[in-house]
């Protein structure tokens, strides 16, 4: 996020001449021709545009779906001013009060960042669901300590894609920042003592030429890490270092920017038009950062560079007008409260994030981010008590802002734990010994009235209700095989395997009860987002469709080296983004599945049919409802035809369908015999999952011939 640059006069305008030699200074002090009164306004006007495409993205993520590009433009604003900043400083000292610095940056971001991480402890405590507690305070943790890019970096979360979003999310970019103000003053430093010691005469060279070359590292690094790792190089710091110094290059190079009266907004208005075409073009399937990061960071880069604002029409004048600096001015504060609104209004009784709520929630994230400056930003950057000491007393008052979002933590945690472990002692007992017609269990002639109000998980947890063994489980971007083994050892049990996607992955559980139980000796090959067929796929990226296809091969080829298992157990999600040609679409995708099968080399397979797949999160709905009121029709949830059991008739496969299990005539249930069915709109709780164990245990059983 941006960093709010400073309201004295020092900071008005930019010295013509970041460095520059003796004989440049000389000629500088000659009287010269006052410069637009709109300079750094609209960089501010620039603030203003990104903080808004970053929040209509967020509200809107289907009408702007480029939205994330306005972090770019954020790094590439931050680069500029921060470098400039420091580059005056060298200029006029020859040195850099560092602890002055990191003291200034501390007082300008710290009070509002902790004062919207301590809200978001408190929602976790109060309004959101238990089920959220260990990742919400987690990441509170790491963002009140700046590691929140790292945290969701090793935590391979894909920011474009969905996936449980937490309170604490948007911190990754504050995070990034805060590491860049730590580092850069560094590097900035060692060019300018390699300027003095070995460039008497163009002291400046070294710092120019160091900024490039990390900069250029960093836009390799990006581009082949977005290859490789699109889910981590989202957030890891050095393939966005770039962004922030293609900013920094721009202020130590004044003389590149445009003069006249025309190029300055030829160029000003083509970066805008870049970035507002970037907004509306981009989305989840654009590998970013990498090359893709050039159009918005090299659009802002040309709306910084042209300052012109003498006419109405000028490009400087357009974004640096009141209204633009205003929202620009409270663009951090802004961008603070959006996200952890969005993340907690669909847990808000009468609330959500249908029609008239989103533009609420958004007018709101505008006033208390106005809010947040004027009475806790403002007030914190220009405490006297603060900036009349050393900065010594910023530095414990960071800590002390830090410990106290730590306390708020801590505190959530100690008071909700207890419950999330009785929650979770609630399930183990259930799966042990479940109730009478539980779950799939439940028929018209197995009904059991001690169940006929429960919510087993309850709605705060069943989210959290999902299936263990991640190390079984080859995530998007992956492509080896991780073949886990359970059950029996004995060189004569049955040799079953469970392949498939992440609908294959939420029976792992099941399975493994069933192999303890009956004797196998069970197998696992699981890959999110990519089921065992050999029919074409789409998806989230290129680097993901090339994982989807090796791993399908590596796949093929352990089957082809391994012994022939007796039984395999499969299923997938129904609406994976096939690639198919023609008219019969659903004909080509059964082929595929029966194509894949036959590598197995005659086991037998046992197909299940996938399950509903709701508009959206039940447990939303059950925190406010009756289960009798979160259903969904049958029609917009279910296929007409799963070529999955096309598959399986054509095959010869066992086929198992279960959607009278889910389904009335006409409508989808989220609870069955007590049963809470979903931890999200797709996949299934565990603890539904096992009440299926018997029929799915024995169609597998009689495959077998046992």
């Amino acid at each position: 996020m941006p960093v709010v640059p400073d309201r004295s006069p020092e900071h008005s305008l930019l010295a013509s001449s970041v460095m520059s030699s003796p004989s440049t200074r000389e000629r500088n002090t000659a009287p010269s021709k006052p410069r637009p009164k709109h300079f750094l306004p609209h960089v501010q006007g620039l603030r203003a545009v990104a903080v808004i495409l970053v929040v209509l993205y967020h509200f809107w993520p289907g009408r702007l779906s480029g939205g994330f590009i306005g972090v770019d433009i954020f790094f590439v604003i931050s680069g500029f001013l921060i470098t400039g900043q420091l580059a005056r400083e060298l200029e006029r000292t020859g040195r850099i009060a560092l602890p002055a610095f990191w003291a200034k940056r501390i007082r300008r971001l710290l009070p509002a960042s902790i004062t919207v991480l301590v809200f978001a402890t408190l929602a976790t405590l109060f309004i959101l669901p238990l089920s959220s507690l260990a990742d919400s305070l987690r990441e509170v943790l790491a963002s009140t300590f700046y590691v929140e890019n790292w945290s969701l970096a090793l935590g391979s979360v894909d920011y474009l894609s969905s996936h449980d979003a937490t309170v604490a999310q948007h911190y990754w970019s504050l995070s990034l920042e805060e590491q860049f103000y730590v580092f850069w003053p560094l590097l900035l430093l060692g060019a300018t003592w390699l300027g003095v010691k070995f460039f008497a005469n163009r002291r400046w060279l070294p710092m120019i030429g160091l900024v490039l070359v990390v900069s250029a590292i960093s836009l390799i690094v990006s581009v082949v890490y977005t290859h490789s790792n699109p889910a981590e190089a989202f957030f890891v710091t050095f393939t966005r270092v770039w962004e922030f110094g293609a900013g920094a290059i721009l202020a130590l190079l004044p003389k590149w920017r445009p003069r006249g009266a025309i190029w300055p907004n030829v160029i000003g208005y083509a970066g805008l038009l870049a970035i507002l075409i970037a907004s509306y073009r981009y989305g989840p399937n654009t590998p970013f950062p990498g090359t893709a990061a050039l159009v918005p960071v090299l659009g802002a880069v040309a709306v910084i560079a042209s300052s012109r604002a003498e006419r109405w029409w000028d490009i400087g004048s357009v974004l640096g007008g009141r209204p633009q600096r205003f929202i620009g001015g409270i663009s951090y504060s802004v961008y603070l409260w959006h996200w952890p609104l969005i993340v907690i209004a669909p847990f808000i009784p009468g609330w959500g994030l249908d029609g008239i709520n989103r533009i609420a929630l958004l007018l709101a994230s505008f006033v208390l981010g106005w809010l947040t400056t004027r009475f806790v930003e403002d007030p914190a950057r220009t405490s006297a008590f603060l900036t009349s000491r050393k900065p010594r007393i910023t530095y414990a008052f960071m800590l002390a802002l830090m410990l106290v979002s730590t306390l708020f933590v801590v505190g959530a945690f100690a008071i909700q734990n207890p419950k999330y472990q009785a929650a979770a002692a609630q399930l183990k007992s259930i799966s042990a010994k479940p109730p009478a017609c539980f779950g799939a269990e439940a028929a018209p002639d197995c009904q059991n009235p001690a169940l006929a109000d429960a919510v087993i998980p309850s709605s705060g947890f069943g989210n959290a209700d999902k299936p263990g063994h991640n190390e079984c489980f080859v995530q998007l971007n992956a492509s080896a095989i991780k073949a886990c083994t359970f059950g029996s050892t004995a060189a004569d049990a049955p040799r079953v395997a469970l392949i498939g996607d992440s609908h294959g992955y939420q029976y792992i559980e099941m399975m493994i009860a069933l192999a303890k139980e009956r004797g196998w000796a069970l197998t696992t090959y699981l890959k999110g987002a990519c089921p065992w067929n050999t029919t074409p796929i789409g998806g989230s990226s290129p680097q993901f469709i090339d994982s989807c296809n090796q791993w399908r091969q590596n796949l093929a080829a352990t089957l082809a080296t391994q012994p022939t298992y007796s039984a395999i157990f499969t299923t997938a999600l129904h609406n994976t983004p096939y690639i198919t040609t023609g008219g019969d679409a659903e004909r080509q995708i059964a082929t595929g599945f029966s194509t894949a099968w036959s590598e197995a080399k005659g086991a037998r397979i046992v197909a299940l049919t996938d399950n509903p797949d709701l508009l959206g999160d039940p447990n939303k709905c059950l925190r406010v409802n009756s289960p009798q009121n979160c259903t969904e029709p049958r029609r917009d949830v279910l296929q007409k035809t799963d070529p999955i059991g096309v598959a399986a008739v054509t095959s010869g496969a066992t086929l198992l369908n279960f959607t009278d299990k889910y389904c009335g005539k006409q409508r989808c249930f989220s609870v069955v015999g007590g049963a809470n069915i979903y931890r999200d709109k797709d996949h299934l709780t565990v603890t539904w999952t096992l009440t299926l164990k018997k029929p799915i245990g024995d169609a597998i059983a009689a495959a077998l011939g046992r």
